[in-house]
């Protein structure tokens, strides 16, 4: 099978992991024609580059026709700038009307989800009234498809990713003076192996860390397999270490018949909740990260007709989801089960339909071969033909 592993001794921002993507893809011109034009006043160059003698790509977003965060450690951290502040409907809105594929937009949006969600808990107010200041500029609008597009391209059956260094001392933000990991990034880093380093600067920005948590299946070392690839995605600043995010992609070998996968399960027993609130819970869940949310009946205590709810996680979510279980819902406790469990190793593809093109989800291993539609994509087909979803499938 086919692991992406990134290599994050240097932090990562929005642009080295672009930058490293891009130096694996074996498409760079239509990248670069697809994400150019994308955006208006936009532009991204893809420039050779060097950091302490090792050789690699700086990824230069321009907008109108300047290179936004010079001057910082990565392209886009906090930086002292004025951009336009945008909200998460914003943002989602923009990207929902980028030409690209359907996997890629859902990738970003749920990615500045999971920005709003930090900054909603890192700053005390509602996610509807966060506003992004520099993760909302353009360039870190680019910097997040950039990064979804190569993975769609790159398809990789799984990733991974080293512990994160994140630098130390404070950096200077729209909201002032932080510390870092800026407060924002602290949240999404949450359950994640971290490390200072040895460098005074901001090394992980959010934009960096969303992408990371959004995309990586673990943290921890590097699988052994064969190297396919080695990108090197270079940041701003030359530091007295190579300033780069490596990336590997590797050949490694799949279980054939034992489990491939560690999840943990998060289970709660409610009898006093409103199906309304209950729904509300499980949306809040799966914007924080679970990997999935379900409530099944069961006649309670007392004869109280109740649910058990189930959530689905990583095991380096787990500490942070069960908190979130305990702030939506009415239960007392949480309990907690790890398991090992059968994967099926998942990619996507595109498929041509009576009404438009549809990406599915294909799952292979164990001997089975599975295929489906991404349901988003396909009700908004069917919607705009006037046609049955099942005469689309």
């Amino acid at each position: 099978m086919k692991t992406l592993y990134l290599e994050c001794a240097m932090g990562a921002a929005g642009d080295m992991l672009m930058a490293a993507l891009y130096e694996l893809c074996e498409e760079k011109e239509k990248f670069l024609r697809d994400m150019n034009g994308l955006i208006p006043g936009v532009s991204l160059e893809a420039e050779r580059a060097t950091r302490q003698g090792i050789a690699g790509t700086h990824m230069r977003v321009l907008v109108s026709g300047q290179e936004e965060g010079h001057g910082r450690h990565h392209d886009h951290g906090h930086g002292h700038h004025h951009h336009e502040h945008r909200s998460l409907a914003d943002i989602q809105t923009m990207i929902d009307a980028f030409p690209l594929p359907e996997a890629v937009r859902e990738n970003a949006k749920s990615i500045y989800g999971r920005i709003a969600e930090a900054e909603s808990r890192a700053h005390g107010v509602s996610v509807g009234e966060v506003h992004f200041h520099e993760v909302g500029a353009l360039d870190a609008v680019a910097d997040v498809t950039g990064v979804c597009y190569l993975m769609y391209l790159l398809a990789p059956d799984a990733v991974a990713a080293s512990p994160v260094t994140v630098g130390s001392g404070t950096v200077r933000t729209a909201h002032g003076l932080l510390p870092v990991p800026a407060p924002a990034t602290a949240r999404l880093l949450e359950g994640v192996p971290i490390a200072p380093g040895d460098i005074a600067a901001e090394l992980c920005t959010p934009t960096g860390a969303a992408l990371l948590r959004h995309f990586s299946g673990g943290f921890g070392p590097m699988p052994a397999g064969a190297v396919l690839g080695c990108g090197y995605g270079c940041g701003t600043k030359d530091f007295p270490r190579a300033n780069c995010l490596r990336a590997f992609l590797l050949e490694t070998a799949e279980t054939a018949g034992g489990p491939n996968d560690a999840v943990t399960e998060l289970k709660a027993n409610i009898d006093d909740m409103t199906g309304e609130a209950l729904g509300f819970a499980l949306e809040r869940l799966l914007a924080a990260g679970a990997l999935d949310v379900s409530y099944v009946p069961a006649q309670m205590k007392k004869n109280r007709p109740g649910v058990l709810l189930t959530c689905l996680c990583r095991p380096a979510d787990a500490d942070r989801l069960a908190a979130e279980i305990l702030r939506h819902t009415a239960t007392f406790g949480v309990r907690r089960t790890d398991c090992s469990r059968y994967a099926l190793t998942a990619s996507w593809e595109e498929r041509e339909t009576p009404a438009g093109t549809v990406p599915y989800k294909v799952g292979t291993g164990y001997g089975v071969t599975r295929r489906k539609p991404e349901y988003e994509a396909l009700a908004r087909l069917a919607r705009e033909a006037d046609m049955p979803l099942e005469e689309l499938r």
